[in-house]
């Protein structure tokens, strides 16, 4: 895969550079299986509720994958809520002992996600760098609330995104690394989508990802943000944003063929599940300030046909 941009060479040194530490490999074999299947059932419940779309993508695979890439989520969903939903306190300190208890290879016996997602780290192989990469991204929240431009952004993507990605690739089998470009491309088109979605949620936050140079590009600044009034140059800037995390879809999807077969159609419906929210993005006229742009459920059920046969196209 061609790396045209001065972003995408240094996010694939990021993952490189990850990619190359070594994976803890030794499984908990002392932990009572009943423990660790509750682990791992915390785990899934906490996809349930807080994800319908990658719930129903991992329903795609194996059994064991599917266990697997659940602990991946509550691992991430986890890190994020230290951050995101404070419960009171240090929130530094506790995203602290967080990252002492996620990257562990025996953790604490009553942290039943720390203890699911070192049994899926140790049973698939992945690369520990990638998870502390993922926990350096979300804590750069704590202190950096703007962006000036793309590049930054990409790298705080690859961060948050790319690097959940680049673990699922362990999960579910890859054919060779010239897979990792393409994972990362991904992870950076479904983390731009988040952002586009979220437009007035995070600001209410106190958030603005959007690149301030592209913002003035386009005649606006965070007081038209702040008023959340969608006029042309509002469409304009979004259908800019839309357009190019289109074509970050476009270019990572042949890299789905180069994952184990077992797995390409989870990896097609998540892309395509959220993919479509760009969609309804622009069926509400781009008014990302008021609403949040979502796919029903029996709308990714709807996809799924199509995807599939995409995918078979691969074989």
């Amino acid at each position: 895969m061609a790396l045209t941009t001065t972003w995408e060479r240094s996010l694939l040194d990021l993952a490189g550079e990850a990619g190359h530490t070594a994976a803890h490999t030794e499984q908990h074999h002392l932990l009572e299986e009943l423990h660790l299947a509750r682990a791992y059932h915390v785990c899934q419940e906490m996809t349930k509720q807080n994800s319908r779309s990658f719930y129903l993508a991992s329903q795609l695979l194996t059994p064991p994958q599917r266990r697997a890439v659940r602990a991946l989520y509550a691992f991430c969903r986890t890190t994020d809520d230290i951050v995101d939903q404070p419960s009171g306190g240090d929130v530094t300190n506790q995203l602290r002992q967080w990252r002492e208890h996620a990257l562990s290879n025996h953790p604490p016996h009553d942290d039943l996600i720390a203890l699911a997602w070192a049994d899926a780290r140790a049973r698939y192989h992945i690369p520990r760098r990638y998870a502390e990469q993922l926990i350096d991204g979300v804590a750069r929240d704590l202190h950096q609330t703007r962006y000036d431009s793309f590049d930054d952004l990409a790298t705080y993507c690859y961060s948050v995104a790319s690097t959940v990605g680049l673990m699922s690739m362990h999960i579910i089998g890859f054919v060779s690394h010239e897979a990792v470009p393409y994972a990362i491309k991904l992870g950076v088109a479904l983390q731009l989508t988040n952002i586009l979605r979220d437009v007035g949620e995070d600001w209410r936050r106190g958030r603005f990802y959007l690149p301030t140079d592209e913002l003035a590009e386009f005649g606006l600044n965070e007081a038209d943000v702040a008023k959340g009034v969608v006029d042309e140059r509002w469409r304009a800037f979004m259908r800019f944003q839309i357009e190019r995390t289109r074509r970050l879809y476009d270019e990572s999807w042949a890299g789905i063929a180069l994952l184990a077969p077992q797995g390409r159609l989870a990896i097609a419906a998540a892309a395509g599940f959220y993919r479509a929210i760009l969609d309804d993005i622009e069926a509400h006229d781009y008014d990302n300030f008021g609403r949040r742009a979502h796919v029903s459920q029996w709308g990714k059920v709807r996809l799924l046909p199509q995807l599939w046969w995409q995918v078979r196209q691969m074989n």
